[in-house]
């Protein structure tokens, strides 16, 4: 994590706009969330300034956020955030900065999915339409999208941190799923658009059902099982097959094998980020830390013991 050692206030949000958007400069401002990448600042009900503060990739993401979404964003069936207007780096803000729809709703870490049919039926809706054969322009994931083998490397060393911390008590089962997922082909078919990111904390839910995507810095293309692993992620054990059967073109099982791997990856980030954040670590987020051990258990709780 590197916090940006500017202040981000409201009134830097106003003198901002004033000087790139005058015509947005006087509706309100009011801090919304601090993400991972960004900062989100509210502007009137309908719009959001989003600014990098945390990490030093996150101009690139705005910049292939800006160029890429609006594009996407109108075959996609749940809310997302579209980009309306770009900020050019600056005295102020040495950073590009991006004012996008607000999308309403409680992210998944804090309001979890709790109606399994409806919110199965809207993640595969999504997904199905987002996992179009992609453009040869489109981004390359970092560390997504690509063979499972490829992150074998990060996969040890996560699970050796969740084992020394005493956040897995059995990572042989957690390895068994891991070598079932890598065992498994490769994805042998067209690179396809991918959210790349499908965890809680991006995934928005409204009275118990999931109701709008958010942060498309990761979008790339590659796997669709990068982006079907959100089934084990999101959802509670009784909708996993609703979503899989809902998803299409049905998935085969070996995409169903790579997909826990995906999920194995994504569950051992989580238990991480949110241990840190009940540490009181810088980048820590504790309530990524529930999802993740839920997720966990249900991965090694199915698994093919053959």
């Amino acid at each position: 994590m590197t916090h940006s050692a500017i202040e981000l206030t409201a009134e830097l949000v106003r003198t901002l706009l004033r000087d790139q958007h005058p015509d947005l400069a006087d509706y309100p401002v009011w801090l919304g969330a601090r993400g991972w990448d960004n900062q989100l600042w509210r502007l009137g009900d309908d719009l959001v300034v989003r600014l990098p503060w945390a990490t030093a990739s996150a101009d690139a993401l705005l910049y292939k956020e800006y160029t890429w979404v609006p594009i996407l964003a109108p075959r996609l069936p749940l809310p997302i955030p579209v980009p309306q207007r770009f900020g050019e780096p600056s005295e102020r803000f040495p950073h590009p900065w991006i004012v996008t729809t607000w999308v309403p709703g409680a992210p998944a870490d804090r309001a979890p999915v709790t109606c399994p049919i409806e919110s199965a039926t809207a993640l595969a809706a999504f997904v199905t339409a987002l996992h179009q054969p992609a453009s040869e322009q489109a981004p390359i994931g970092r560390d997504r999208g690509g063979p499972l083998a490829d992150y074998s490397a990060g996969f040890a060393k996560q699970l050796a941190a969740a084992t020394e911390l005493g956040l897995i008590h059995d990572p042989d089962a957690v390895r068994a799923v891991w070598e079932q997922a890598v065992a498994a082909p490769n994805w042998d078919g067209p690179p396809l658009w991918l959210h790349a990111d499908l965890h809680p904390a991006n995934v928005l839910t409204t009275a118990g059902t999931i109701s709008g995507v958010i942060d498309f810095g990761d979008l790339c293309a590659g796997d669709p099982a990068c982006d079907l692993a959100a089934a084990w992620i999101l959802l509670p054990d009784n909708a996993i097959d609703l979503f899989r059967n809902a998803y299409r073109p049905t998935p085969d099982a070996a995409t169903l094998l790579r997909a826990r791997g995906y999920a194995v990856l994504r569950a051992l980030a989580g238990l991480l980020i949110g241990d840190a954040g009940v540490r009181g670590l810088p980048g820590g987020k504790p309530t990524w830390g529930p999802p993740a051990h839920a997720a966990l258990q249900r991965l090694i709780s199915t698994a093919d013991h053959r």
